[in-house]
């Protein structure tokens, strides 16, 4: 898939950022954590996953983006069967203890909003720890029909993420 046509692409929302801060009335929030493994192997193996794509992959979309690794303007389109799903990452987090990105909805998602995504390490208990956090609202004709339909995919999406960065950690044992 060619996703060069996205690189122009707009954000279909207004709040880009504020997963950076106070989410914004009017979208759903969704802020959900769970423990994914413990010890610094855990947390790169996890990390890494995350940054890497492999979180979206190990959830069964497929990722066509332009880098290999998410950085600030990456832009990512994954696919679930014929649905395109097209993202920006805003800002990345690159901190000793904490790895992570936030991306925005572009012109052609199905959702408009943000969505944040962080592993953390705690070296008080060597605990690694998932986060992902998002706003979110119908972006297509299609999501405004769905309805609560929409919520339940999120939420099974989620649920497939925290398992494959579970897997990644897994991994590293």
């Amino acid at each position: 898939m060619d996703v060069s046509k996205y690189r122009t692409a707009s954000f279909n929302y207004a709040d880009v950022g504020a997963t950076n801060g106070t989410f914004p009335t009017g979208y759903h929030h969704l802020t959900k954590s769970r423990v994914i493994g413990s010890g610094l192997d855990e947390f790169g193996a996890g990390a890494d996953a995350l940054m890497q794509w492999d979180m979206h992959r190990g959830a069964g979309l497929k990722v066509h983006a332009t880098t290999d690794t998410a950085v600030t303007d990456a832009v990512v389109v994954l696919t679930l069967g014929p649905i395109r799903i097209p993202c920006r990452v805003i800002y990345v987090i690159d901190e000793a203890n904490r790895q992570g990105f936030a991306y925005g909805t572009l012109d052609g998602h199905p959702e408009a909003g943000e969505e944040l995504f962080h592993i953390d390490y705690s070296p008080a208990d060597g605990i690694v720890t998932a986060h992902i956090s998002a706003f979110s609202r119908p972006g297509r004709w299609y999501t405004r029909l769905a309805g609560p339909v929409g919520r339940q995919g999120q939420a099974l999406a989620t649920d497939r993420y925290f398992a494959a960065l579970e897997k990644a950690c897994r991994s590293a044992r």
